[in-house]
This record gives C-alpha cells, sequence and structure tokens, in this order.
C-alpha cells in the first residue's frame, strides 16, 4: 500500500484507535495496562459526581434544614456566598458538624476588582480577597471564586498583553496567599454579555499554567460555557489538571438542571470530566423556576446523575 497522506492517517487512526482498545480489551490485558500506563486506559477510574448546592438551592427555612434536605439527596458539598463570610465561619462550621456535607468553593464576594485602572479600586479587591480566603482557609474550602473583571465595571484595564502580564502578577501573589491558606484562587471564564475579558476555560487553564501557582486554578460554568464554548468535553480537557471547580444550571434559563427539556444536555461534558479524571464538585449555580423546589431540586439531582451514568 502506497503510503500517501491519506492512507497515513488511517494507518494511524488504527494504531491509535484500534490498537489501544485491542491491547485492552480483556480484564487481565486491561488490569495489566492500567498497571503500566494509568493515562492511556484508566480515564474516568477515578472521576466521581460530586454534587454541591449553593446556599439558596435547597429549600428550607435555616441552614439546618437546607442542610437535611441535602443529606437525604447525597449531596456532599456546599458553596457559600464569599460576601460576611469571615463572620458566618462559626455558623457554618456548626451547621456542618457530624455531616458528610464538606465546603466547596466560595462564591466571589470580594469588592472591587483586580483589572481596575484605579489603584484603590484593586487594592480594595486585593483587601477583600485575603479576607475571603482566609475565612475559606479556615472552612476547609477548595477554593475562592474570582472575576477578572464584569463588563460593567469601569474603567477597565486595555485588552492587551500587558493587561495579562499584569493579572498573573497579581493572580501569582493571591494564590500564594492562598496556599498558605490551604486553599486556592479559582477563575471564572464567564459570557461576553457579563464579563468580556475572560471567556474560554482554555484561556483561564493558559494563564493557570503560565502562572504555575498551585494556589491558582480555573472553574467551568455550563451555563457560560453555553454560549461561548464550542464543546463541552474539549472545554474540559483543555482545563486539565488546573480545574477545581464546576458550575451547572439549565442551558437556556439558568434554572433547575432539566427545567429546560432536551437543552439540559450535560454528557459530553461529564465525558470531558471523566477523561481528566475530575473528582471535585459539580455545584448547583441557578434559579428555579418551579414552585415545588424540592421537587425540582430532587428531579434535576437525578438528571445529573443519569447523565453522568451515561458519560
Amino acid at each position: 500500500m502506497a503510503l500517501d497522506r491519506r492512507n497515513f492517517l488511517k494507518v494511524a487512526a488504527a494504531a491509535v484507535g484500534g490498537g489501544a482498545v485491542s491491547a485492552c480489551s480483556g480484564s487481565k490485558e486491561k488490569a495489566a495496562c492500567c498497571k503500566e500506563d494509568k493515562s492511556a486506559c484508566c480515564k474516568g477510574k477515578d472521576a466521581k459526581l460530586n454534587l454541591s448546592f449553593q446556599e439558596g438551592t435547597p429549600p428550607g427555612a435555616s441552614l439546618n434544614e437546607k442542610f437535611d434536605f441535602m443529606e437525604k439527596l447525597g449531596i456532599t458539598g456546599f458553596e457559600p456566598g464569599g460576601g460576611s463570610l469571615a463572620g458566618r465561619v462559626k455558623e457554618f462550621k456548626d451547621a456542618l458538624s457530624g455531616r458528610n456535607i464538606h465546603v466547596s468553593a466560595i462564591c466571589a464576594g470580594f469588592k472591587g476588582f483586580i483589572l481596575s485602572e484605579e489603584a484603590a479600586v484593586r487594592q480594595q479587591c486585593i483587601d477583600t480577597m485575603h479576607e475571603i480566603i482566609t475565612a475559606a482557609g479556615e472552612l476547609g474550602s477548595t477554593g475562592v471564586i474570582i472575576v477578572p473583571a464584569f463588563n460593567s465595571q469601569v474603567p477597565v484595564k486595555p485588552h492587551t498583553q500587558e493587561t495579562r502580564d499584569f493579572l498573573c502578577e497579581q493572580f501569582d501573589q493571591l494564590g500564594t496567599f492562598a496556599a498558605q491558606h490551604n486553599t486556592t484562587v479559582i477563575l471564572e471564564p464567564l459570557n461576553r454579555r457579563e464579563a468580556f475579558y475572560l471567556r474560554l476555560l482554555a484561556d483561564a487553564a493558559s494563564i493557570c499554567r503560565d502562572i504555575n501557582n498551585p494556589g491558582v486554578r480555573c472553574l467551568g460554568d455550563f451555563w457560560h460555557m453555553t454560549w461561548e464554548e464550542t464543546c463541552d468535553m474539549g472545554a474540559f480537557l483543555s482545563a486539565g489538571k488546573y480545574l477545581q471547580h464546576v458550575h451547572i444550571a439549565s442551558r437556556k434559563r439558568r434554572s433547575m438542571p432539566g427545567e429546560d427539556g432536551d437543552a439540559d444536555n450535560y454528557v459530553a461534558g461529564f465525558k470531558g470530566l471523566k477523561m481528566i479524571n475530575y473528582d471535585k464538585y459539580v455545584s448547583f449555580e441557578c434559579g428555579c423556576q418551579s414552585e415545588d423546589r424540592a421537587a425540582a431540586v430532587t428531579t434535576a439531582v437525578q438528571l445529573l446523575r443519569d447523565q453522568w451514568e451515561q458519560a
């Protein structure tokens, strides 16, 4: 067979695809392969769907009522807001004591913004982030979510290489502070209607890579990814080891998963999470259209678990 470009691609595809499948097709062969090269044959082996709720997600008039509901559904993560977090550390610790629920990420809550042209506004962001990071460390949180700049925040630094370098410098410092408190700062890309500066998960991951600080990680949000990413699976693969947290909502109205019908398909994204052995939290950040919140949340949880299995 003449090895022209077309035949070369066929041979390469067969070697990568068919060869890998046949080499690990039997249980003994697969076990041996996994022992030798886990990355090649054991994708998804350690992945787990750990669901998390923000404080407003579950029904309940008190934290204890909310946590009781979460435990019945097997929800193991809780994502509080960062605003006034320092003053609520004891409240959260007391309510979580003896429960199989842990604090996942902290949802923002900082003041100011890091890309402001005004030094005082940038300092306000740093000071409030330090306060939230310290409280996050006390709670054993996986990290504090931060957005470089929302569209409404002006005056903002221009989209230049110098601005990116400045952002890396600032996040490196925040990441070092976070690591000292056994947590991280988590960069969140948003859709262009909310924040034009950082929109793609690959861009956030590249910033994490360039900083190369264990205290700096990124987040993927299915809602924002709906409008910006060409492929959920590809987006999560591009994030790889830098992915620290995931947000989820319905894909049209940012409501409970499932409330937008067939549009609420997360299987491709879940496949990507399994491929990178993601074992952190997938957290609800959404509203609710139904008057029966308990039923809507329960249905949403079951939908995600079913789609995780499909993936």
